[in-house]
């Protein structure tokens, strides 16, 4: 099954710890929405690609570790030193669910573009296969966003995707400047308007509507950031509206 339109779940939201180990994982709720959203009744398919980590192995091996004993297809595509399926294009339009770790989203989109990934993926989208994953795997299919990908101090990348025509701001909450950053890139004009998501938070793009927010804890919000309308052209005061999510269970 494929979802009923072009959908994409981008989050600010992990898997869960379950505290033996730093890749000791148990997928959340966030990854049955993604098989709902894909319309996957049984068995659903997910291809993991850890690219903004440089496919690191342990990555890849937790992925499989989260879902082992479940009902799930897992996959993964790694780039690193050549693609690991022999037909990357079928590969990704066989699945209900792509899922992009985070890491490096300037390497990532490098990456992908070198292999023509992103050509498959705006394929991909339009199939309807759910494009999802956390932080450089949110900003990726965005037009831009905020990241350390460069180094220590966040600066912009602006060369996203653009599957959706917003910028994003992932972990909005949890690192302090990641919020006066992007207000700031957002009134100058670097970055278009878009939505910010706190940890455990993801966005619900419908085509190119965000259609809802959703936690998997609560206390958290999304945030729709956009230049004050009516200001003067020069002008860089932001205005930022709370997007209350809806509660996984």
């Amino acid at each position: 099954m494929t979802a009923s339109a072009p959908t994409v779940l981008a989050t600010s939201i992990g898997f869960d710890s379950r505290g033996r180990g730093p890749y000791d994982w148990s997928p959340g709720p966030v990854f049955d929405l993604a098989f709902s959203l894909a319309g996957a009744r049984s068995r659903p398919r997910i291809c993991h690609l850890a690219t903004a980590t440089g496919d690191d192995p342990a990555r890849v091996g937790a992925f499989y570790a989260a879902f082992a004993g479940r009902d799930v297809e897992v996959s993964h595509l790694s780039l690193f030193p050549m693609p690991t399926v022999a037909d990357v294009r079928a590969h990704l339009l066989a699945q209900d669910v792509v899922w992009v770790g985070g890491g490096s989203v300037v390497n990532l989109l490098a990456v992908w573009r070198a292999h023509g990934l992103d050509e498959v993926f705006a394929e991909a989208w339009r199939a309807g296969v759910v494009l999802g994953g956390v932080s450089a795997g949110a900003i990726c299919w965005h037009t831009g966003g905020s990241t350390d990908s460069f180094g220590p101090d966040l600066a912009p990348v602006t060369d996203g995707l653009g599957l959706l025509p917003f910028s994003t701001s992932v972990h909005h909450d949890s690192e302090p400047h990641r919020r006066p950053r992007y207000r700031q890139w957002v009134g100058d004009r670097t970055l278009p308007a878009g939505y910010a998501s706190e940890d455990g938070v993801g966005l619900v793009y419908r085509g190119t509507e965000l259609v809802e927010a959703v936690a998997d804890r609560p206390g958290v919000s999304g945030w729709h950031v956009e230049r004050t309308p009516g200001q003067p052209e020069d002008g860089t005061e932001v205005t930022e509206t709370r997007i209350v999510p809806r509660r996984l269970r």
